[in-house]
């Protein structure tokens, strides 16, 4: 089953860290990525810019409005994600407990919905894309 490892950080605690810290982390992080993208466990991963560059986009009542982000009212921030294929959800906190970030923020753990699952509930085929 494929999950999202979602890191949320928080922009206090990292520039806190020590002197070379950040950089020490974010090497051990990318070469576990590459050993886990290579037993086939990583499917993805991506950092974000900051979400002092984000928009938010919301349609109500056929008017579109368009907001500067950040949008959420906490300390931690979206920074990116990690898709894993894991064997069960405890497998998919197993790794997430490994990335150095849990210190700096948190890892949200959540299970990829089916969504071919979704398309044949609804009636409507496969995406020509997904062929």
């Amino acid at each position: 089953m494929q999950y999202l490892l979602l890191v949320y950080i928080d922009p206090t605690l990292i520039e806190a860290l020590p002197e070379g810290e950040y950089d020490t982390m974010m090497r051990h992080c990318l070469q576990h990525a590459d050993e886990l993208q290579a037993e086939g466990t990583l499917l993805g991963f991506q950092q974000l810019e900051p979400a002092s560059t984000a928009k938010a986009v919301r349609r109500r009542e056929g008017k579109v409005a368009v907001v500067d982000g950040p949008f959420a009212e906490t300390k931690e921030l979206l920074a990116g994600f990690n898709l894993v294929e894991a064997d069960s959800l405890e497998h998919a906190i197993a790794l997430a407990e490994q990335l150095p970030w849990a210190r700096t923020g948190c890892i949200e753990v959540r299970a990829l919905r089916d969504v071919g699952a979704v398309r044949r509930r609804v009636g409507l085929a496969a995406s020509p894309q997904a062929a």
